[in-house]
């Protein structure tokens, strides 16, 4: 489980196609910090740590699954991915609860600069059996763009849009996010069980 407070981003330094998996290696401050089986959330995608070269580097894997609803499948060397470890239970949850499951990708459609913060737009496929599901934002709920818990304004039935302050855009992947670009999409994890209750009344 983790909270959408990103640590921070990392650059990947290898990508190794092995059938249909991903095996991507990424180079991290905090690498001796981490264990095999450790669960990452890498753009919001949750990845369990395979390797340890003791270079600086660790390398996860993603399955076809993952790639098929990610942008992972997307990353090209030199590419920044947003990191969190889980959280800890001790901790506050200075975001919301983040399952590391994620839903679906979006489109950045604009992203307007702001008098210190960047507003960024985002439009996503959907259905009314996806919405049944609870695969939808609500205005001022949150979502997790990449990783990054924020807070959802200008809610539309297939679109929204977040605020973004200075020190996110510096700190995590937003900073490369433009038009056209993919993101990863996990909305409430609330909305969705409430969305399943309704199905029994």
């Amino acid at each position: 489980m983790f909270s959408g407070i990103v640590e921070m981003a990392i650059e990947v330094v290898n990508l190794k196609r092995e059938g249909t998996n991903l095996h991507i290696t990424m180079k991290c401050p905090f690498v001796d910090e981490l264990t095999i089986d450790q669960s990452i959330a890498h753009n919001g995608v949750c990845l369990t740590v395979v390797a340890l070269p003791g270079d600086g580097t660790y390398t996860v894997t993603a399955i076809q699954e993952t790639l098929d609803r990610s942008n992972l499948g997307d990353l090209k060397v030199g590419d920044l991915v947003n990191v969190e470890r889980s959280m800890k239970m001790d901790g506050r949850l200075d975001g919301h609860i983040v399952q590391g499951h994620v839903d679906t990708t979006a489109i950045c459609t604009g992203v307007e600069t702001l008098d210190g913060s960047w507003r960024y737009n985002f439009k996503y496929d959907v259905s009314t059996e996806l919405a049944r599901k609870g695969y939808m934002t609500v205005e001022k709920g949150s979502v997790t763009v990449n990783g990054v818990s924020l807070t959802v304004c200008d809610s539309r039935k297939d679109s929204f849009s977040v605020a973004i302050i200075p020190y996110t855009h510096d700190h995590t992947n937003f900073s490369q996010i433009k038009k056209d670009s993919k993101v990863n999409i996990e909305f409430d994890i609330i909305g969705k069980y409430l969305a399943r209750l309704n199905d029994f009344r």
